[in-house]
């Protein structure tokens, strides 16, 4: 597998980083979240960076590996998939995560704060588990 490892770490480095804002986020009540824009629009940008690294980590190997171009980020992680990175469920997970970004940056004006807690609260996981796989992958 062709990559470049400093891209690799650099961008792996960002995505642990805001997964930690993410977390500290995460020990909040729904409550004081919401009370707090500051809280609100942390974990929307962080959100935003995590999954934006997981999909430039994903284009990269795309790209150095001379694999199928993708349509769109969704897409991406469905050429990941036909490559073997992920299976099939987990590739819907990415594909939700890759859709929940789309709105968090095109529509940003109609995300349900309570949605994004929800999805702090339940789903960090699906980052965590896209580093281990992808790792695996690429043989890291």
């Amino acid at each position: 597998m062709e990559f470049n490892e400093d891209k690799v770490r650099k961008i792996t480095s960002e995505i642990i980083a805001a997964l930690a804002r993410l977390e500290d986020l995460q020990k909040l009540s729904l409550e004081a979240f919401m009370a707090d824009a500051h809280k609100i629009g942390s974990a929307k940008y962080s959100l935003i960076v995590a999954i934006e690294g997981a999909v430039d980590l994903c284009n990269h190997i795309i790209a150095k590996n001379g694999f199928r171009t993708s349509e769109d980020y969704a897409d991406t992680f469905k050429v990941m998939n036909e490559r073997g990175a992920f299976n099939q469920e987990f590739t819907n997970s990415l594909i939700q995560m890759a859709r929940f970004r789309n709105r968090l940056v095109h529509i940003y004006w109609d995300i349900d704060d309570k949605e994004l807690f929800r999805i702090i609260q339940e789903r960090l996981g699906d980052i965590k588990r896209f580093l281990k796989e992808y790792g695996v992958f690429i043989g890291i």
